[in-house]
């Protein structure tokens, strides 16, 4: 049996951390200016050059150089290259003081199949601003346990068919002009107001790094989801998971994005992913806003991961505000 003060001095230990991460104050990598330089790289599925032209042009037009990695063109089956090869790449950008920004130019899968080959020392003295979403998600949450924020937003692929206000909110992010974004009631919603450090991204990823040295700690936290192409019955099993497992206790709210091509068994699961998100969080009482415009869908607007959020949930209007 272990002694009481034992026991005592670890919860203590254990409150302290858990404040601490609450507290702490995270690291805005510089904001761009022009004549600054961006890369544009592929951590996951390949990509040919051709189609990354809507996106350079785009980074031009904003007045910004562009170097595009090695990875792009290059194909190993759904890969843009063997695992050292895109490792390499990241690497190469991550440590060349020119470039300012690291665009992902596509998701799929492929991403925490390198994070652990990365070296993050020259990163951390002086951070640069991480771009993508969905299978990107790895390297937020592995690179928001460093104290530094990255930027949530549309993949270099999605610059030809993603919406205006998506483009000119990743324009506004990576410039740092002021985000707030005003978002129409959704029935779902749960109502009340919350501030807090916001975390998350695809749903699928973050379950997937559960129990890893990438995996986040939502306590006292904002947490966004969104995901694209899953069984219904898959989301209930990853909500379920995170429930049990306490993921959601002290959580302060939680943005859901787009639930995009949802598919069902022969015998219908019986709700929808909104639906499935409202019941395993029926017993909570922090502010839900569903619905958000952020995910797999045009209209992809961009968070700042590791910023501290202010967020208004009524029966008119959500608002959410970056610090």
């Amino acid at each position: 049996m272990k002694n009481p003060v034992t026991i005592f001095l670890t919860f203590l230990a254990g409150l302290f951390i858990q404040t601490t991460l609450a507290q702490r104050k995270m690291i805005t990598p510089e904001f761009l200016q022009k004549g600054d330089t961006i890369g544009i790289t592929a951590t996951a599925r390949k990509i040919d050059l051709s189609t990354l032209q809507p996106a350079i042009s785009l980074l031009e037009s904003w007045g910004l150089h562009v170097i595009i990695g090695k990875t792009i063109g290059k194909e190993d089956h759904q890969l843009a290259g063997p695992d050292w090869q895109r490792a390499t790449d990241f690497q190469e950008m991550l440590d060349n003081p020119k470039i300012k920004a690291i665009w992902a130019a596509k998701g799929g899968y492929g991403t925490v199949r390198i994070i652990d080959r990365i070296d993050f020392t020259r990163f951390k003295k002086k951070p640069k601003w991480i771009v993508g979403f969905s299978d990107v998600t790895v390297l937020h949450s592995h690179i928001n346990n460093m104290g530094i924020e990255t930027l949530h937003a549309i993949m270099a692929i999605s610059a030809k068919t993603a919406s205006p206000e998506a483009i000119e909110s990743l324009r506004k992010s990576l410039f740092g002009e002021k985000l707030e974004y005003h978002i129409s009631h959704h029935e779902y919603n749960r109502n009340g107001k919350a501030t807090g450090e916001i975390v998350g991204g695809n749903l699928s990823v973050l379950y997937s790094i559960l129990g890893s040295k990438s995996e986040v700690d939502y306590k006292g936290k904002v947490l966004f989801i969104e995901d694209l192409d899953e069984y219904l019955y898959h989301i209930d099993r990853m909500m379920m998971n995170l429930k049990r497992n306490g993921y959601f206790d002290g959580l302060k709210a939680l943005i859901v994005g787009g639930m995009t091509q949802m598919n069902d068994n022969e015998i219908p699961w019986g709700k929808d992913a909104m639906q499935i998100v409202q019941d395993v969080l029926k017993d909570y009482d922090f502010p839900i806003l569903y619905n958000f415009p952020a995910g797999h869908i045009k209209d992809n607007r961009a968070l700042i991961l590791g910023k501290t959020v202010s967020i208004v949930v009524d029966d008119r209007e959500s608002v959410v505000k970056f610090d």
